[in-house]
């Protein structure tokens, strides 16, 4: 049996953290399809264990199929939606639910586990219990988030969803940190060099560009000023103010879109300075400089596919593809920001 005190690292644990932010990243892609098809309000009721089972029988798709018809979006959008176009968008809801729950256990399972062997590090156990707590948070913050669409909007508040998918990412970020960190172990010296603060700053705008694209997504502002690099020929769109300061940096389509675009600009910028730097620095480790390149790429990719997904006006393929690209993009920063810190 391995000690906390005789060993500061564990494969399988981090074998484990591992798969569970692969399957964190399959349902923030889930998630993504759900918002794109406009699914997530299908789902009326929160039943973190029976919801687990779909209906099983023609009654109950009936009985589900008359609650979602009582709130607005039926009323106002899907007026007339047959049974069979229901179970399209109740499909989505309940995959990305049931991840949900899958992502739960397969972390929780393994985790008691792992703490009754005493195979997680001793330095780790308390990230993990913090984990395991946003987790469970996340689950109350995503039905708080479709509440918001079941009596007085058609689809949910685009602050919840930014606030949604901001935990989900963070959760994300930490499993990958921790799980680097459990293959690892702890750095015998931290290098202390001016690339450390670099890099987490590039993280937490990489981080901080993803919540700007939850507010796109809330307020379906990418179905609009879908010409680039202008927006319906002006450098800053007409309609830019909403009402009052909140309502121009969360509800206004032309803000939460130029936001977007500018913070896009600036992580492109950064991320080619970042390249040019590492390759020009004879201080940094051989497989950070090739980590550093990788972020380059995936910045270059990740920019001209947000510019295609625009441009196209949001087709699902390609929305599904640019969420995918902002996750895999944190993934990549976030591991840059773990290797520069070690010698």
């Amino acid at each position: 049996m391995t000690s906390f005190l005789r060993s500061d690292r564990s494969r399988p644990v981090a074998i484990w953290l591992f798969v569970v932010a692969v399957l964190v990243f399959a349902m923030v892609v889930v998630g993504g399809a759900t918002r794109l098809t406009d699914s997530g309000l299908s789902i009326t009721q929160w039943k973190p264990i029976m919801g687990a089972m779909p209906p099983m029988s023609e009654q109950a798709w009936q009985a589900n199929f008359a609650l979602y018809k009582q709130i607005p979006q039926y009323r106002l959008v899907n007026a007339g939606m047959t049974l069979e176009a229901y179970k399209g968008i109740f499909w989505w809801e309940w995959a990305h639910r049931l991840l949900g729950r899958l992502v739960g256990l397969v972390f929780a399972l393994p985790f008691a586990f792992f703490l009754i062997r005493r195979m997680i590090p001793r330095r780790l156990v308390w990230r993990c219990v913090v984990l395991l707590a946003l987790g469970g948070l996340q689950g109350l913050v995503g039905w708080w988030m479709v509440s918001s669409g079941l009596s007085e909007r058609v689809s949910v508040a685009p602050e919840r969803l930014m606030i949604h998918l901001g935990l989900a990412l963070a959760l994300f970020v930490m499993l990958i940190w921790t799980a680097l960190d459990a293959w690892a172990g702890a750095p015998r010296i931290e290098e202390r060099t001016t690339w450390r603060g670099w890099a987490l700053a590039f993280l937490g705008a990489v981080f901080f560009q993803s919540l700007l694209g939850a507010l796109v997504a809330g307020n379906d502002a990418g179905l609009v000023y879908n010409d680039w690099p202008l927006m319906n020929g002006a450098l800053i769109p007409a309609e830019y103010a909403g009402h009052g300061f909140w309502g121009t940096l969360a509800h206004s389509q032309g803000a939460v879109q130029l936001h977007h675009r500018l913070m896009a600009y600036a992580l492109f910028v950064a991320a080619i300075v970042v390249g040019v730097a590492a390759a020009r620095t004879r201080r940094m480790p051989e497989d950070a400089k090739a980590a550093a390149f990788v972020l380059v790429g995936v910045v270059c990719v990740q920019a001209g596919l947000g510019i295609w997904t625009l441009m196209a006006a949001v087709p699902l393929a390609l929305g599904v593809l640019h969420q995918a690209g902002a996750a895999i993009l944190l993934a990549t920063a976030t591991a840059f920001a773990w290797r520069v810190r070690r010698p």
